[in-house]
């Protein structure tokens, strides 16, 4: 009992530290891992997609801004124009005349989200009047974009002061990065750059699944900072309705572009994620309101009356495609067909409601995966039901999840689910491998307990009942001998007498051991009671049975045995052997056969391995 006792105390502090270092090595593996390039990559993939799940929740929570109109060339347009004019794209004087008809209904900003790149020789004329509608009011932005074009194909072009932006960063961000650093510009007609400040770039960023999340608000090229369209447009509306007046950008030492009391804050590539509304507004009425652009063409030039009047008024207004055959449709977190025209509305939106995704940091991340994992494996060490730790393991993630949901709701914060979960899953197999393996060890010596004599170190009585039984079902099953030997240490209870009980328990155990080291690991060596043991010897025949006998004999009368007080003594033993199945077909038969013979080897001088005669 005292045996028992020490070890459930030494049990319980190896588990302790077979959970910690289980625990350690689990979190310091998965952190490891997320070390390697491919494997962060990886989880930065589903991440995003955990992401999109959220927005897609939660977009019918949120409200875009009503005050932002997209007049869209979308499939009904792109046709009645062709029918009508033969031609895409249409003469730029109909955009020049839909400036001045929206210009009547005084709304706050107008924006192109479509290129006029390439001056028509055939109608240079359109081109001067597009050009000085839109310098004619300093609330008409148009947009340019930004690329990496080879100079062989397009030599880079010098853009004007005007169009840059002035950037005070405050800080850690780099916005002169690889992701939106350009060597080139896709140009517009220099009647428009030459007349206007109101340009802005539409550069967009994908992320690697193809889904654009985020817009960057700034891109550099030749070593100037370029604003985005929608950003230009923002600050214009808010000019207007707030009285606000942005001279410059400051991003801050948190990474927050300050416009007034709004901030829009940069992840690490400078870009601004966004917060989604809802799929895109040219199939639902869950978003942005879409006004064909055919309406507003057929009620400039054929006086219809297709929209109440002053529609416009104090609005945003921004013009763009949303024609497939356009090919401007990107996949964003909450739609996979989605207008670019609408991605740029979106950032807009955002802007007014100061409504932007802030990611937070990866030692956030990290942390709260420590915590959690710790937690759940708290539990499992804990708690010996697998069912109830399961059912904590799991309900943490899911709270969590719903709790990451909600901070997304209601703060804007994008908080890790990947990591976290992935390391609550590998506490809880590593506590439950930990687990395992300790209990085996708990039925390993429970049973070693249950089995084995104290004293000898030898299977005890009960486990020799057994395996006799065992055997001699197998015997039958495959027609095979086994065999049994009987051993009784020679004058034991005088042994006992004359050098005392200790040195009689020594005697057994060593005993014991010569008995072990003579036979094969497959035979099963027992203490049958007192001074008795037993061997059964699997496979064996008779023959074979009586030399392993009397080897053993001839070893333990050979081998001096240590008693406690440091001298040696010579014992012997007397073995009788019987053999399945001629010497006994239960396992009765077969120790009293033995025991005949063990009694014959006493009779005759001891020291030998009895046998009765044929």
């Amino acid at each position: 009992m005292k045996k028992f006792k020490e070890y459930i105390k030494n049990k319980t502090i190896l588990k302790y530290f077979l959970y910690s270092v289980y625990i350690i090595l689990t979190i310091g593996l998965l952190f490891s891992l997320l070390g390697h390039p491919s494997v962060r990559n990886f989880f930065g993939i589903i991440e995003n997609k955990t992401f999109d799940i959220r927005q897609s929740v939660l977009d019918k929570y949120k409200k875009v801004n009503k005050d932002i109109v997209i007049l869209s060339v979308d499939d009904e347009s792109y046709e009645y124009f062709l029918d009508k004019y033969g031609e895409w794209p249409i003469s730029r004087n109909i955009y020049a005349d839909i400036i001045n008809y929206l210009e009547k209904q005084k709304p706050a900003v107008i924006a192109f989200d479509l290129m006029f790149v390439k001056s028509l020789k055939s109608s240079s004329d359109a081109d001067n009047k597009l050009a000085k509608s839109i310098a004619k009011y300093d609330n008409v932005f148009t947009s340019i974009n930004f690329d990496n074009q080879s100079f062989a194909l397009r030599k880079p072009l010098d853009l004007p002061q005007a169009l840059k932006a002035d950037v005070v960063n405050d800080s850690d961000i780099n916005l002169k990065n690889d992701y939106f650093t350009f060597s080139n510009c896709r140009a517009i007609i220099s009647q428009i750059l030459t007349t206007t400040a109101n340009v802005g770039h539409i550069n967009l960023m994908r992320d690697e699944d193809g889904i654009a999340r985020a817009l960057p608000p700034f891109v550099v090229y030749k070593d100037n900072y370029y604003p985005h369209l929608a950003l230009k447009a923002a600050v214009k509306y808010l000019e207007k309705t707030e009285n606000l007046k942005i001279d410059e950008f400051k991003i801050n030492n948190k990474g927050q572009i300050l416009l007034g009391k709004r901030t829009i804050p940069l992840t690490y590539h400078g870009t601004a994620v966004l917060n989604w509304y809802g799929p895109s507004g040219m199939n639902t009425n869950s978003s942005f309101v879409y006004i064909p652009l055919w309406k507003i063409e057929k009620s400039i030039y054929e006086g219809e009356k297709l929209l109440p009047d002053s529609y416009f008024k104090d609005k945003i207004v921004y013009i763009g495609t949303s024609a497939t055959s356009l090919f401007d449709l990107k996949s964003v977190p909450t739609d996979r067909v989605f207008p670019g025209v609408e991605i740029h509305t979106t950032f807009v939106n955002n802007i007014i409601d100061n409504n932007f995704i802030k990611r937070v940091p990866p030692l956030f991340d990290i942390l709260t995966s420590l915590l959690l994992s710790l937690f759940v494996g708290l539990i499992v060490i804990r708690n010996e039901s697998t069912v109830i730790s399961s059912l904590v393991a799991v309900l943490t993630a899911i709270i969590y999840i719903i709790l990451s949901t909600a901070l997304m709701l209601y703060f804007n914060l994008w908080t890790g689910i990947v990591l976290e979960i992935t390391a609550i899953l590998l506490v809880f197999i590593a506590c439950y491998l930990a687990k395992y393996i300790l209990k085996s060890r708990d039925l390993e010596y429970t049973y070693a307990l249950a089995t084995t004599d104290g004293l000898t170190e030898l299977y005890n009585h009960r486990y020799f009942q057994e395996q006799m039984l065992q055997n001699i079902e197998t015997g039958k099953r495959y027609e095979r001998p086994f065999s049994l030997i009987m051993i009784d240490i020679d004058f034991f209870k005088k042994f006992n007498d004359t050098y005392g009980h200790q040195s009689g328990d020594a005697v057994l155990r060593q005993v014991a051991q010569i008995l072990k080291k003579n036979v094969r690991s497959s035979d099963i060596v027992c203490r049958y009671g007192g001074e008795e043991m037993s061997i059964i010897l699997t496979n064996t025949d008779n023959e074979n049975a009586i030399f392993t006998a009397e080897k053993i004999c001839h070893a333990v009368s050979e081998h001096p045995l240590k008693l406690v007080n440091g001298n040696d003594v010579q014992v012997t033993i007397s073995l009788g052997v019987s053999t399945y199945p001629q010497n006994g077909q239960t396992p009765q038969e077969m120790i009293k056969y033995a025991d005949d013979c063990l009694y014959i080897a006493k009779q005759n001088g001891r020291n030998q391995v009895g046998k009765k005669k044929a």
